[in-house]
């Protein structure tokens, strides 16, 4: 894995955007990811998927004239052991769920 590549992916919130929406729906095809991006055209969504292929954050498959998107999260994980030991992943997913909780709380009051 090279950090960089990948570090200088996500670091573009378009190209989170995509990973977002294949994190929603897995495989999905450029012009479904196009829609989701609007106002961002065909070529530019190409050109964020093509990123995202060169750091290995996501595989993109051609069935006939379709192409369709999967996600690779393997490089984000290993992002993430990189730099957070198992203790601080235990406390981490702790906090995330009690913050999730509150929101959940908060939004539900209104």
């Amino acid at each position: 894995m090279d950090t960089d590549l990948v570090i200088a992916a996500i670091a573009d919130p378009s190209r989170r955007r995509i990973l977002d929406a294949l994190r929603l729906r897995d495989g999905q095809s450029v012009g479904e990811l196009t829609e989701a991006l609007a106002p961002l055209g065909r070529h530019a969504v190409l050109k964020h998927v093509g990123v995202l292929e060169s750091a290995g954050l996501i595989v993109s498959q051609k069935q006939g004239r379709v192409r369709r998107c999967h996600l690779n999260a393997v490089p984000i994980v290993q992002l993430a052991e990189r730099w957070i030991d198992d203790f601080g992943a235990r406390a981490s997913a702790g906090l995330l769920a009690l913050k999730s909780d509150l929101e959940k709380e908060k939004h539900h009051d209104r």
